[in-house]
């Protein structure tokens, strides 16, 4: 299950990335360090986990799916991803329709 929480926040963050068409060498540090905290992954293998998520198709609904189902009950772990989707959404030009993701995602994540 692990695994699977560690891909589905990987995907979280990395959708921003995608859908803003963000310079990925730009925004690889903060990624790392967001994965590194969450799931004691070194730069290296982060930077090339999000390399791998840019290339992936991916249903973003499924892994927030996940994400709930894994933390139905840890409502502080959640607010903790979604202060880190911000954080990334922060770190470089904001789009309205990133706050329309973030919005989204939220909603999903406190259904149970």
């Amino acid at each position: 299950m692990e695994k699977k929480i560690k891909e589905s926040v990987g995907i979280l963050l990395a959708h921003i990335i995608k859908v803003d068409k963000r310079d990925v060498e730009k925004e690889a540090p903060l990624f790392c360090d967001i994965m590194g905290q969450n799931f004691d992954c070194d730069h290296e293998e982060a930077k090339k986990f999000l390399y791998t998520l840019m290339e992936k198709e991916y249903d973003l609904d499924e892994h927030i799916a996940i994400i709930n189902q894994a933390l139905c009950e840890d409502k502080l772990s959640k607010l903790h991803i979604l202060e880190q989707l911000n954080h990334m959404i922060y770190s470089d030009t904001i789009s309205p329709d990133d706050y329309k993701i973030f919005e989204d995602i939220k909603n999903k994540l406190f259904e149970c």
